[in-house]
């Protein structure tokens, strides 16, 4: 039985803790595996964890609205809490003793935490390193300047034996957008988006969905983790809903509490909408909707593509540019619409809930939404190569 640690830095919302944990299911489930999940967030004992998985939570970070990282509740600085993760996350993988190692997004970690534990894994030489990426990380400037101050290129060249993109080259190709070069470009194995499996860990896991919404059609919004979700979810509460359908707005558990009770506070005022925290499994909220607004978070547009649901999506624009990247890439593909946050009004919310659907094709004839169910090929496709790492891995 194979062991996997999947590494995750985690310092904002719940998408890296549900990619992960979907990862993980799959590749306990389907690859076989035992699997350690190294998270920096502790929002993750919010989920259940799937046979053969455990999960190990760090310290936590936050982010500020400029994207600049620190404690999250220790009063340590930003350098005294990366040694105190890095040594946390060494001594558990070494303890661990792990034959693969995923780590998510960053080839170092977060301010370089991974490069100790990379110099104790390429020390054994027998354990096989993988970087997972999403779709979209930034747009491509951005990227590439933060990649040539960090080395993270020369990283992935001689320490990752392979990258699995977590998306499909025909809506965004990483490889191009972000110069990768010709040797690191061979490395790269297309997942597809991950979509929900087909195995039994594809159902959320058996989470139920939530029993004290009323029965009925909804209309309902999404924010992901909801720490700047607050417009979004402001503009669907004051927006008029389609006769006999009741509305639902998921928060998410990051929303300030002010913000959340001021929702709460509106939709009492009402008696055709309900304000959940939080939902491990939006899954039966999504296939109730005749229509659905969110961000344009990864996870939330892969749940809504695999279940044929064509969102109207209000990205987050800042600090990052990842979602409205993604999803004017989805939008331009005919899977999505797309409002920008400075058009964002009720008026404009309650018109496009109220209009007719019109007969799409699936999103599957157009977009590769089965990646989980290749995961398990390729952790065994990693595990019978060659190490093909270039020798001077952690030169950087």
């Amino acid at each position: 039985m194979p062991r996997v640690v999947l590494y995750s830095h985690d310092a904002q919302g719940l998408g890296h803790v549900r990619r992960n944990l979907a990862i993980a299911a799959v590749l306990a489930s389907r690859g076989g595996a035992d699997v350690l999940l190294v998270t920096g967030a502790r929002e993750s004992a919010l989920f259940a964890m799937p046979p053969g998985v455990e999960c190990l939570t760090l310290p936590a970070l936050s982010k500020s609205p400029a994207g600049e990282y620190r404690s999250r509740s220790l009063v340590l600085s930003l350098p005294a809490l990366i040694r105190l993760r890095a040594r946390t996350i060494a001594a558990a993988v070494e303890a661990f003793s792990p034959d693969v190692l995923i780590a998510d997004k960053l080839p170092a970690g977060i301010e370089g935490e991974l490069l100790p534990t990379l110099d104790l894994l390429r020390a054994r030489g027998d354990v096989r390193l993988v970087l997972g990426l999403r779709d979209v990380l930034d747009e491509p400037r951005v990227v590439r300047r933060e990649w040539l101050r960090t080395g993270a290129q020369e990283l992935m060249r001689t320490a990752y034996d392979a990258i699995w993109a977590y998306g499909d080259p025909r809506i965004y190709d990483l490889r191009a957008e972000y110069g990768l070069d010709p040797s690191v470009s061979a490395r790269v194995r297309w997942t597809g988006y991950l979509g929900r499996g087909s195995g039994p860990e594809g159902d959320g896991c058996g989470v139920p969905g939530p029993t004290d919404v009323p029965a009925g059609p909804l209309s309902l919004c999404l924010v992901g983790g909801g720490q700047d979700g607050f417009s979004v979810a402001r503009a669907f509460a004051d927006a008029t809903l389609p006769a006999g359908t009741g509305g639902v707005v998921v928060t998410g558990p990051f929303m300030p509490d002010d913000q959340r009770k001021e929702l709460a506070v509106h939709a009492a005022a009402r008696d055709d909408l309900q304000v959940l925290a939080f939902v491990a499994d939006p899954g039966p909220l999504i296939a109730r909707a005749r229509g659905i607004v969110c961000m344009g978070g990864y996870n939330v547009l892969c749940e809504l593509l695999h279940l044929g649901r064509r969102p109207l999506v209000v990205p987050r624009v800042s600090p990052r540019q990842e979602q409205i990247i993604r999803s004017e890439r989805l939008a331009a593909a005919g899977l999505v619409d797309l409002l920008s946050p400075e058009r964002l009004s009720p008026e404009r919310l309650s018109a496009w809930l109220a209009a007719p659907s019109r007969p799409r094709a699936h999103p599957r004839q157009v977009v590769d939404l089965d990646g989980l169910d290749r995961l398990p090929g390729l952790l065994h496709e990693v595990l019978g190569s060659d190490v093909i790492r270039e020798p001077d891995a952690l030169a950087v």
